[in-house]
């Protein structure tokens, strides 16, 4: 593919104004403003602050901590005041040059706060449980001046949240959705919008018993808090204490998708949760809006925990071969969060895992109607549309769903397959479709038969049936789309017989959140809106990565690519050669690569089957030149790549609607947005063209 892109002159005006918002937000009083709330929540917090003026500030908790089963040992803990557990990371040597700071420390070990309890050794503590209320004011400690917070947790205390924020841990050991964050790791990002289950910080203990806690907590929090504050937390911290510190995040993909007013909203609590979030703490300036513990986290029954251990306890081993996971169930089980608890919690023992995705609808690291094959190296804090990124080895199949064409998303599973080194030991994870009736039901069959997988884990709930148990005895006997069960003679007792049966652990999770087998109901929680928000996060790689005014696509310079450098074609329906282009215009296209070399005889290629190919992206067809002959296409993949590029490829992914009705700059009817147009017509709907017909074998099955 030849490209060309125009540069262009920055503007020098944003910078500024960026900086004078960024000045606002450092302002030290906590208003509503800074939460970025609705009407109904800043009418919330002005009578919550009215109502914090007359409560006595009595320190309490009302919840214990969930307990966490013993062989899941690295968690994400929330930065709270609890009982103090040992720390994993003290190996690093403290030295102290300031005599005052251990007196200090002294000094507070001998005082007693009138909302906590004197230990024997002087320093206060709190019960185990949510962090919630008081707790938060006590616990937490806000520097104004450089806008951050330190908070202080003990041993199996929780912060459940909703908004983003960036966590360090400066003292002991976290918990996040799995993976371990300890002292002296890079910062990382967390993020828990309304779209998903609000993300829960566990404290976790420490296992090194020698730590002088006075010094080293001294000597840390000197660094992040001014002395009134750092002597206010050094009374709480214990050596099983845990200390994170807090900071707000701003991002290219936070700022282009809050840009939208629908999404403005999205890291704010929902409405079901306005009257659970804990407002006018330390924590909310930064982003971040604590939520009570009637709202409950991520939920996790034994079963749940016990194939979490099996899997990692299976990794941790010295087997042959390498573990290969596939994690199957109805819709709306929690497929998705149990890998990426699974990917964190492997993440703990290994440097990486790799992950095959074989559900269209809900991807976890590209836009939907992709198959892909990647390499997973850092934890996953939150859900899809914010981890989004480039795999290994990607196919764009262009629908949701793949019942049009059941032939070619087995090929395209297969190829994937076969792209991965043979030779790799590290563990497979394979999400699945929540499609397991009928012809869904007999691709799992297939997928099982064709990949070597080690372990089966399938969710469900309640006590009907979904799907039937995909043990090896049921593989024996099922039908496949492409594959049929071992024929058996009389004979086989008498012989050798077929090949071996295959074998695989199976194991069932009875998932036991709320609302489960049920889509969400709540703003950004539908299925269509899941993908719109992962669709959105991909463009957003197309914002610059410094700070600034938010670029509309229709802003941004496009490349210019000849008719004559690619080939155009469709994956999900038949388009007459003559209407493509039509068709092709303001859409979604993959960036796909044919092993053929592509001829012209000077007009557009058109392709009259959708190929098998490779995919390095995604792009915005923003615009055709016919006098010139040039496709315009908006893509965040680098130019390096997009040489190697020869085709173009549309499916039935379309735009969201909120790129094309926020355009700005024009007058009258924005550009590819009409009103005047009605489905009721006779063939104003796209023609669904079903590939996946029963054979006659099948008939009557």
């Amino acid at each position: 593919m030849k490209v060309n892109k125009v540069a262009q002159e920055k503007s020098h005006g944003a910078s500024l104004k960026w900086r004078n918002t960024k000045a606002k937000r450092c302002r030290p009083p906590v208003t509503s403003s800074e939460l970025k709330s609705s009407p109904v929540m800043v009418k919330l917090i002005k009578e919550h602050q009215a109502a914090v003026k007359k409560k006595p500030k009595v320190k309490r908790l009302k919840k214990k901590a969930k307990t966490i089963s013993g062989s899941k040992k690295n968690t994400h803990t929330p930065y709270e005041c609890e009982k103090s557990y040992p720390n994993t990371n003290g190996s690093a040597a403290v030295t102290m040059d300031n005599e005052s700071d251990d007196e200090e420390w002294s000094a507070n070990g001998e005082s007693t706060h009138e909302n906590g309890e004197k230990s024997a050794d002087g320093i206060e503590t709190v019960s185990s449980g949510r962090l919630e209320g008081e707790s938060l004011h006590y616990c937490a400690e806000r520097d104004e001046d450089r806008n951050h917070a330190v908070l202080v947790m003990q041993k199996a205390q929780t912060l459940c949240f909703r908004g983003k924020c960036l966590l360090t841990c400066l003292y002991g050991r976290v918990e996040v959705m799995g993976f371990t964050i300890e002292e002296g790791q890079q910062p990382y990002p967390l993020f828990s919008p309304a779209s998903h289950c609000p993300l829960t910080v566990t404290a976790l203990g420490s296992t090194d018993d020698a730590r002088d806690e006075g010094m080293e907590a001294t000597a840390i929090l000197r660094k992040y808090l001014t002395p009134a504050s750092r002597k206010r937390l050094l009374r709480r911290i214990s050596l099983n204490s845990s200390v994170i510190l807090l900071e707000p995040m701003e991002t290219p993909l936070t700022r282009f998708l809050c840009s939208f007013t629908e999404l403005s909203e999205l890291f704010s609590p929902p409405v079901s949760e306005l009257m659970s979030a804990v407002l006018d703490t330390p924590l909310n300036g930064l982003g971040m809006i604590p939520l009570v513990s009637d709202v409950e986290g991520m939920a996790m029954s034994q079963s749940y925990r016990e194939a979490l251990n099996t899997v990692v306890n299976a990794c941790r081993g010295d087997g042959d071969g390498c573990v290969v996971v596939l994690v199957c169930g109805t819709k709306n089980v929690g497929k998705s969060t149990f890998i990426r608890v699974l990917l964190n919690t492997l993440l703990n023992h290994t440097t990486g895992i790799d992950y095959l995705e074989g559900d269209l609808g809900q991807t976890e690291f590209t836009p939907s109607g992709c198959l892909s094959l990647s390499t997973v190296t850092e934890p996953l804090l939150g859900p899809p549309f914010t981890h989004q990124r480039t795999p290994e080895h990607m196919i764009y199949y262009g629908q949701t769903s793949c019942e049009s064409d059941l032939d070619r998303y087995l090929e395209s599973l297969k190829s994937l397959w076969s792209r991965r080194s043979q030779c790799r030991d590290t563990p497979v994870i394979i999400n699945t479709m929540g499609w397991i009736k009928g012809f869904g039901f007999q691709l799992l069959v297939d997928v099982l038969r064709l990949l070597p997988v080690s372990h089966v884990v399938q969710l469900g709930h309640g006590d009907s049936m979904q799907c039937p148990t995909l043990t090896p005895d049921l593989l024996q006997m099922a039908q496949g789309y492409h594959t049929k069960p071992p024929a058996h003679t009389p004979m086989d007792e008498f012989t050798e017989g077929p090949s071996p049966a295959r074998t695989y652990a199976h194991l069932a999770v009875q998932s036991a959140f709320q609302g489960v087998g049920r889509q969400g109901a709540s703003k950004h929680q539908r299925s269509n809106e899941l993908r719109e928000l992962t669709l959105l996060a991909y463009l957003s790689q197309l914002q610059e990565a410094d700070p600034g005014p938010v670029r509309q696509l229709h802003c941004l310079t496009p490349y210019q690519v000849p008719y004559t450098a690619v080939a155009i074609g469709v994956t999900h329906c038949e388009v007459a050669p003559s209407h493509i282009l039509y068709a092709a215009n303001a859409s979604l296209v993959g960036l796909c690569c044919l092993a053929e070399k592509v001829t012209s005889k000077g007009g557009p290629v058109v392709l009259s089957q959708a190929p098998l190919c490779p995919c390095v992206g995604l792009g915005v067809l923003r615009g055709i030149d016919m006098a010139r002959g040039l496709y315009f296409l908006l893509t965040p993949v680098e130019p390096s790549i997009l040489r190697k590029v020869n085709c173009l490829l549309l499916g039935a992914i379309s735009l969201p609607s909120c790129i094309l009705t926020t355009q700005s700059g024009f007058e009258g009817e924005k550009p590819y947005v009409t009103t005047d147009y009605s489905f009721d017509l006779s063939g104003a709907g796209k023609i669904r063209v079903f590939k996946g017909m029963a054979r006659p074998g099948q008939v009557g099955m």
